[in-house]
């Protein structure tokens, strides 16, 4: 469980956010949700009742997707694995499934949801970390096939079919939640806002001045420090990293993003992956997809799209920024021995 007052000072530096203009008070809640502490700021006038809805919205999802909540319709769909009963979902809840399994197809072998048995094998959901045997991990990774996962958006109902198996929407749950909770701050009218849900940031519209949101990507190597600046917009910005979560054991560092191929952790050549999108879900979901996939597959396939852009920070202290944040961006590690280049298509 991460800390309130660390939380706090990275949101700061984070946000890069100093008051739209000089006699503008945001507000602003902080809370815990989704296993992280989340923020939310409205700056426009009366937007206290915009950000009550909104927690209030990621709450409600987190009741719905979380694979540790008992009551929670993942944690139903996961108790019925393999005995062929086809569990009813919200249509909310099926519809992310269902794009969820859309993800895992895009690089093969690169995100899967129903890695929970490996999650599990390391220890990472009951916060019990140790490298699992050979056969335990065997064992785990015998469970995971996104393809027998059984998503019947018609009807809003899903099965999986291997006992076992279990479902974790934890790469795509907080992306999920930002778009809600987005809609929702709008619905109250809300244009100047910026939201962090656990390491996926959202800016909504721009600062009262007009002027475009300021995002600090963290340095994975020194969290107190930026990597790069952007400049947002009406977009998310969402980071993976293996500095989130890890353990050492036998002086060797494992980190929580699991390989779906390996069933160990990523090793990739990154260190940290943010994708910058409009669309909150993809922005959450292809951050730890290309942080598995690595920097050349990660280029290779934002060449074949025009829906997002990429801060990729391999391993050698290279940023690569890709060109359509390079009128925005700003880099901000060169004293710490970063390189910095703009990927173009």
């Amino acid at each position: 469980m991460k800390r309130f007052l660390p939380f706090l000072c990275c949101l700061l530096f984070l946000a890069g956010c100093t008051a739209p203009s000089a006699d503008a008070e945001p507000a602003q809640v902080q809370f815990f949700s989704m296993d992280t502490v989340m923020s939310i700021r409205v700056y426009n006038e009366g937007g206290e009742d915009a950000i009550q809805a909104a927690r209030q919205e990621v709450e409600r999802l987190d009741k719905l997707l979380s694979r540790t909540n008992p009551d929670s319709q993942i944690s139903l769909l996961n108790s019925h694995a393999g005995d062929g009963t086809l569990i009813s979902l919200d249509a909310e809840v099926a519809d992310l499934l269902s794009f969820a399994k859309s993800v895992s197809q895009l690089l093969p072998g690169c995100f899967d949801i129903t890695i929970a048995p490996v999650m599990d094998a390391w220890g990472f959901t009951k916060e019990e970390r140790h490298v699992p045997s050979a056969e335990a991990l065997a064992d785990a990774m015998s469970l995971v096939n996104s393809e027998a996962l059984i998503v019947d958006e018609a009807s809003s109902s899903a099965r999986l079919e291997q006992a076992g198996m279990e479902v974790d929407l934890g790469a795509v749950a907080k992306g999920f939640a930002a778009g809600r909770a987005d809609a929702v701050l709008r619905k109250y009218g809300v244009t100047s806002a910026l939201l962090d849900l656990g390491g996926n940031v959202t800016a909504i519209g721009s600062k009262l001045d007009g002027s475009a949101w300021q995002v600090a990507v963290k340095d994975p190597q020194n969290t107190s420090e930026a990597l790069c600046v952007l400049s947002l917009e009406d977009q998310t910005a969402s980071t993976s990293g293996g500095y989130e979560r890890y353990f050492k054991e036998n002086g060797q560092t494992y980190h929580h993003i699991i390989d779906p191929k390996t069933g160990y952790p990523a090793d990739s050549g990154l260190l940290s992956v943010t994708v910058i999108s409009s669309d909150h879900m993809l922005a959450d979901a292809l951050s730890t997809t290309l942080f598995v996939a690595g920097p050349e597959e990660a280029l290779d396939f934002w060449r074949s799209r025009d829906d997002f852009e990429l801060v990729l920070c391999t391993q050698d202290n290279k940023v690569i920024v890709t060109e359509g944040l390079e009128a925005g961006y700003r880099p901000a590690g060169e004293d710490r021995g970063y390189t910095y280049e703009i990927a173009r298509r």
